[in-house]
């Protein structure tokens, strides 16, 4: 759930960067560049000291020690881990094309901060004696940074986004301490109402005079239902006996909008633009799970 928040923090940082059009004057701002690096930092080091003070004081050390957590909640949380790196790299690189660093050199210092903020939160999960740092969190990390670098240097832009979405769910009243207890919280934490998405870019593997929208893009989905634990669901928590729910894995087809391809002269619809780009837009969507069910959803979120 961690992974969420600092994503949407992310995108709100690249959307409020004017680096969508750099100039690429080949003079580095380095006035600006050193203005960009201490920004960077003190925001590192005051989410990471958050995180410390709200996530990991109040529970005991001990020596550094990985454990082994791919089982858990049908690897949704690899995937928020994913998530989180491919946009956390898109505003590193962002913020370093605004004074006009060199397009490669930010692919690859900037593209690669997302891998290295999330490798420093792996090191606190490792000496914490209640989680341990994960190898199936570090290949996922290294997915989404990987999956914007190559991206970008391979055609300059990103033709398929990482995003997320999220609906309500019956799951939380039922285990509310871990699935939240309120709106923002299941958000977070309830992977039963998260949906994670490759949004590909139609037009942009088309010709150059196709006629097809830039801005209509074709989703594949992957989704979790029926989870009230990480590995498996308890039969009672606390005395109360709870509903029993298969475990399922969900696939998805559906369309979205790709909304920074959306032409706009106006600056700040072009930056809200890119900060709601991250979610999915809710459309029509089919749906397989892994009860061999197929279902059509007339509007999915």
């Amino acid at each position: 759930m961690r992974y969420i928040a600092i994503t949407v923090l992310s995108v709100i940082l690249a959307g409020n960067s004017p680096a969508q059009n750099p100039g690429d004057t080949g003079v580095v701002n380095r006035k600006l560049l050193r203005g960009i690096i201490l920004f960077e930092s003190i925001s590192s080091a005051a989410t990471l000291g958050g995180l410390y003070i709200s996530w990991y004081e109040d529970y005991p050390h001990s020596s550094f020690h990985f454990v082994n957590d791919n089982n858990e909640w049908l690897q949704m949380d690899k995937m928020g881990h994913a998530i989180a790196a491919y946009n956390i790299g898109k505003t590193g690189y962002a913020l370093l094309r605004w004074p006009d660093v060199d397009r490669k050199k930010s692919v690859w210092y900037g593209g690669t901060l997302g891998f290295a903020y999330l490798t420093v939160v792996e090191i606190m999960d490792g000496f914490s004696q209640e989680w341990g740092a994960s190898a199936g969190d570090i290949a996922a990390n290294a997915l989404g940074s990987g999956l914007f670098i190559g991206q970008q240097l391979a055609w300059d832009e990103q033709r398929i986004s990482l995003k997320w979405s999220y609906h309500e769910t019956k799951y939380a009243q039922y285990r509310p301490e871990i699935l939240g207890r309120n709106f923002p919280e299941r958000m977070l934490k309830d992977y039963n109402g998260q949906t994670f998405w490759l949004s590909v870019n139609v037009r942009s593997f088309l010709p150059e005079q196709s006629r097809f929208p830039k801005w209509l893009n074709v989703a594949l989905g992957y989704g979790a239902d029926g989870m009230l634990g990480g590995t498996a669901n308890p039969a009672e928590v606390d005395g109360t006996v709870l509903p029993s729910f298969d475990r399922e894995r969900r696939y998805f087809l559906s369309l979205d909008l790709d909304l920074n391809r959306i032409e706009t002269r106006s600056k700040t619809l072009k930056m809200l633009l890119n900060i709601v780009g991250v979610f999915k837009i809710p459309f029509p969507a089919i749906e397989y799970n892994s009860g061999n069910a197929w279902k059509l959803h007339g509007l999915y979120f």
